[in-house]
C-alpha cells in the first residue's frame, strides 16, 4: 500500500498509523532509513540489525563445526552445563 506524510518546517514526518503498525515500530523505537538507486526505504532498526547480522553470520556456523540443528542443540547443552560447573 502506499501512504503520504507531510515534511514539516524542521525535515520531521510522522509515519502514518498503518505503517507503524506494519513495520512494528511503537513509542520510543528507532527506524533506519536505507536510500538505495534513489529510493529510501524507512524499516524497524531492530529488525534491520539483526537481518544484517544473519547476513554476515552465514556460513560461520559451518566454520566451527555446527553442521545441523542437533549441533547447535548439543553445543547449547555443552555450554550451560559448562556455566552450571562454574
Amino acid at each position: 500500500f502506499v501512504n503520504d506524510a507531510r515534511v514539516m518546517a524542521k525535515g520531521q514526518v510522522t509515519i502514518p498509523k498503518n505503517i507503524r503498525s506494519v513495520l512494528g515500530i511503537n513509542t520510543g523505537d528507532r527506524v533506519t532509513f536505507v536510500v538505495e538507486n534513489g529510493t529510501v526505504r524507512v524499516v524497524n532498526s531492530a529488525i534491520y540489525a539483526l537481518q544484517r547480522f544473519q547476513a554476515q553470520m552465514i556460513g560461520e556456523g559451518k566454520n566451527v563445526g555446527l553442521m545441523n540443528d542437533d549441533d547447535v542443540a548439543s553445543w547449547i547443552t555443552a555450554s550451560r552445563r559448562e556455566e552450571e560447573a562454574e
